[in-house]
């Protein structure tokens, strides 16, 4: 947002949108996010805490005040507009949670302070992009993952009927079929864990996990792969077009300020040059 956004181009309100906005105090932030994640992570190691607790809670105090600053000065300065982008709105739930108090049944939100991590995705341009394009990509996931649970239903269904008897601990109801089905997918020890003891009694069981894992591991999963590609690939290209349109814009609207300003110095020379005549014309 510039200048003229906020309705203040020349008062406070507008120097405060330059200082908040200048890349030197955006990397401040990064940084000071970035020792925030240390802190936290310093906090769950009892032998650092023994030694370091009292800096380390103060650091924490420190920043997390900035990190108020930061968003009072940002309330400031867009005011109404500031909850029309996602981005700053999420750095107002992020902050705002760390200034719950964290006692009684809050007690759990003391562990959410971790997300002011998070707020490194709204400063990086590039980590933007990634979660912009993961969310675009949400519609076709969705899609996927609807048609993956059916395959999985069809395939605990029939495995619950087959193996329950002889494996209970794995294929005992459609839960416990479900949750080894998903191990399965994730190929982790599928074969010598459960294939092969399964194949001991049910020699032709090979028939039923070979065509699960082909369907649902090498096929769906790259199903997920390719949507995700695909709206990146997508997003980049729409965030150039964007871009391209800009420069394209701004350099109609030079242009064009160009032509205004060439038309108006000629009906200067113009008008001088009439004058110059009638003043020739008024000498004997």
């Amino acid at each position: 947002m510039n200048a003229q956004l906020l309705g203040d181009t020349t008062g406070f309100r507008a120097k405060a949108h330059q200082f908040i906005e200048n890349p030197f105090i955006q990397n401040g932030i990064l940084v000071l996010i970035v020792i925030n994640a240390i802190t936290l992570g310093l906090e769950t190691v009892p032998a650092a805490m023994q030694r370091f607790s009292n800096i380390i809670h103060t650091l924490d105090l420190v920043i997390l005040s900035v990190f108020v600053l930061e968003l009072l000065i940002r309330l400031y300065v867009y005011r109404e507009k500031y909850f029309n982008d996602p981005w700053r709105a999420f750095d107002f739930v992020v902050v705002s949670i760390a200034l719950v108090p964290a006692t009684g049944q809050l007690a759990v939100l003391r562990a959410l302070r971790v997300l002011r991590v998070l707020r490194i995705i709204t400063i990086v341009p590039s980590m933007r992009r990634v979660v912009g394009a993961l969310l675009s990509a949400i519609p076709g996931l969705t899609s996927i993952a609807l048609v993956l649970g059916l395959i999985y239903y069809v395939f605990a269904v029939i495995a619950t009927n087959l193996f329950a008897a002889e494996f209970p601990e794995w294929f005992g109801h459609l839960g416990r079929s479900f949750y080894t089905l998903f191990q399965i997918m994730t190929l982790e020890s599928w074969s010598m864990g459960i294939a092969r003891p399964v194949m001991e009694t049910f020699p032709y069981a090979w028939a039923f996990f070979i065509p699960f894992i082909l369907v649902a591991t090498f096929t769906m999963l790259n199903l997920f792969i390719a949507i995700i590609v695909n709206a990146m690939q997508t997003f980049t290209e729409q965030e150039k077009q964007g871009t391209v349109e800009a420069v394209n814009e701004a350099r109609d609207h030079i242009e064009e300020d160009m032509h205004t300003e060439m038309r108006a110095l000629r009906r200067e020379i113009a008008e001088l040059k009439s004058m110059i005549r009638g003043q020739y014309r008024q000498d004997p």
